[in-house]
């Protein structure tokens, strides 16, 4: 079933990149919310604007489609009001799919799996790998404010110490300096934190306490953006790009 629905998602995105004649009028730029906080999805790189798999993404499908983009910075906390609000276009950066973003946008297919793991000291490998170790008084985890980290959190550790911390992109530093215990996120943010933290070790990347796919955030009820995005997302996973992209960030020989 997978291989017809992607053959069919790139028709329909060869269909829409003819029918925009060239010289006619072009849309505006896409404007695309972004958190800048969650490496390697998305980062915020100082006067260069973000970086990142989905920075990559975005500006590689916008240039498809001959449109130009316009990051928007957003947190966790107020991605739901800011998309709402149609302040962007797109929200990109990790995000993961969730009940609870259903209900302000819709979802683009999802191009990669993930899930949660825990991020430790390397003196303390054998001390946090199960949620069972992880959930006890005096355990001290630390989270992101306002996504679905600190969802896992609050759900699969009532008996732990939880600090919510507002800057993710700071997060690793209160576990290396060993204000914090625990960092549970991504296994694909654990892979690339603890390459730019070698005191830092990601627990059992390969088998996540949980699944879910990673997806872009689209305006309710626009069939034509769905179509668009998902159609060039489907011709990246086709032909390999989007895993090329996670080898530059995340592989053996990773350069992001």
């Amino acid at each position: 079933m997978i291989r017809p629905l992607l053959a069919a998602l790139v028709g329909a995105a060869a269909v829409l990149a003819v029918t925009v004649p060239v010289g006619a009028d072009q849309p505006g730029p896409w404007r695309v919310c972004t958190s800048g906080d969650y490496p390697p999805y998305s980062a915020a790189d100082g006067h260069a604007g973000y970086r990142g798999i989905d920075i990559d993404m975005v500006r590689d499908m916008a240039a498809a489609m001959r449109r130009p983009v316009r990051f928007v910075p957003t947190t966790w906390s107020s991605m739901a009001g800011d998309f709402a609000s149609r302040r962007c276009d797109l929200a990109v950066g990790g995000v993961s799919d969730s009940p609870a973003r259903r209900a302000y946008a819709d979802f683009s297919l999802s191009y990669r799996r993930d899930g949660k793991t825990p991020i430790v000291r390397a003196a303390d490998v054998g001390r946090y790998a199960t949620i069972a170790q992880i959930d006890r008084p005096g355990v001290r985890v630390i989270v992101n404010r306002g996504g679905t980290n600190e969802q896992f959190a609050r759900a699969r550790f009532p008996h732990a110490a939880l600090t919510v911390w507002p800057d993710n992109a700071t997060v690793p530093d209160q576990i290396a300096a060993g204000r914090a215990d625990v960092f549970v996120t991504d296994s694909v943010e654990g892979r690339y934190r603890t390459r730019q933290y070698p005191g830092l070790r990601v627990l059992h990347p390969g088998t996540p306490f949980d699944n879910f796919g990673k997806v872009f955030l689209l305006p309710k009820n626009d069939p034509l953006a769905a179509a668009e995005v998902d159609g060039w997302l489907a011709g990246e996973l086709a032909d390999g790009g989007i895993d090329r992209r996670f080898d530059r960030w995340i592989g053996p020989a990773a350069t992001g």
